[in-house]
C-alpha cells in the first residue's frame, strides 16, 4: 500500500483518502496529520476532477486515535503543537466543498471518532467498536469532539458518551444517530459508500457544493442567517452551465451532463 501514512487514491470522481498505518491502528502521529493535511489540501483545490471524498482506512482499525507512543516523548509545547494541528486539519475536512462519507471499518476512538464527525455521512461496520475516550486517558477531546458530537446528536447524549469515555457498537451508534448505516462486512461497506458517492455524483457539482454549505452555516446559526444565506448560495448557481444544461436535458427528456461549471 505504500510507505506515506496517509494515501489518496482518485476512483473516477471520488477521491478515497486512505490511512496506512495499519500496525499502528492507523493513529496519528505529527507526520500522518501534516501528510492528511497536504492531501486535503490537493482535493480542496481539485473540485472539477474529485467531487465526492471517502474517507477509509488500511487494517483492522479505522483509527484509534493520537499516537500515544509518540505522544509519550513529545513535551509539553510538542503537544501543544499536535493538538492544534488535528483540531485544524480535521477542520479543513470539515470545510472541503466535496461532501465527504467516513468508512469505519474497525475502531474507531478518539481522534479517530473525531476524523469521522468531521465528515458529512459516516458509515460503519457491524462489529466496530468507537467512542470519545479522551477523559480516561487524563485529556478531553482536542479535536472538534465536544462541539460537533453535541450538535449531531444533543448535548445531553455527548455528554453521556464523552463523560464516560464509553465505547459503543456500530448498531448502538446508529440508534442514536452518528452513523448513517451499518454494514454487514467489509464488501457492503464499501458497497454503501459507493453507492452514496454514485447518486451524489448524479447532480451538479456546483449545486452539491453550495447546498452542503448553506446546511453547514445554517446549522450553527439562527433560521434567518441560514435563510439569507441559502439565498446567496442561490445566487451562485444561476449564471452556471450545469444549471442551464439541467434545464435544456429537462425538455429534450435525456439525463443532464454536469461538467462542475
Amino acid at each position: 500500500m505504500g510507505d506515506q501514512p496517509v494515501l489518496l487514491e482518485r476512483r473516477g470522481h471520488v477521491g478515497c483518502i486512505r490511512l496506512n498505518r495499519p500496525e499502528e491502528l492507523n493513529t496519528f502521529n505529527y507526520e500522518t496529520l501534516v501528510c492528511l493535511d497536504n492531501i486535503l489540501d490537493e482535493i480542496a483545490n481539485d473540485p472539477k476532477a474529485i467531487r465526492v471524498v471517502i474517507v477509509e482506512a488500511e487494517g483492522r482499525a479505522f483509527s484509534a486515535g493520537a499516537d500515544l507512543k509518540e505522544r509519550k516523548s513529545l513535551n509539553e509545547q510538542q503537544v501543544r503543537r499536535n493538538v492544534r494541528k488535528i483540531r485544524d486539519v480535521f477542520s479543513a475536512l470539515e470545510r472541503l466543498p466535496q461532501p465527504s462519507i467516513a468508512a469505519i471499518s474497525g475502531y474507531a476512538f478518539g481522534g479517530g471518532f473525531e476524523l469521522a464527525l468531521a465528515c458529512d455521512f459516516r458509515y460503519a461496520i457491524r462489529g466496530a467498536l468507537m467512542g470519545l475516550t479522551e477523559v480516561s486517558l487524563g485529556i478531553i477531546p482536542g479535536a472538534g469532539g465536544t462541539q460537533r458530537l453535541p450538535r449531531l446528536i444533543g448535548p445531553s447524549k455527548a455528554k453521556e458518551l464523552i463523560l464516560t469515555a464509553r465505547k459503543i457498537t456500530a448498531d448502538e451508534a446508529h440508534t442514536i444517530g452518528f452513523v448513517n448505516a451499518v454494514a454487514d462486512d467489509q464488501a457492503h461497506l464499501a458497497e454503501l459508500c459507493g453507492k452514496l458517492a454514485g447518486e451524489i455524483l448524479n447532480n451538479a457539482p456546483l449545486a452539491v457544493y453550495q447546498a452542503k454549505r448553506a446546511i453547514d452555516v445554517g446549522a450553527g446559526g439562527d433560521l434567518q442567517t441560514g435563510l439569507d444565506f441559502e439565498s446567496k448560495a442561490y445566487e451562485v448557481i444561476i449564471p452556471t452551465k450545469d444549471r442551464v444544461e439541467a434545464l435544456a436535458a429537462f425538455q429534450e427528456k435525456r439525463k443532464p451532463v454536469f461538467t462542475g461549471e
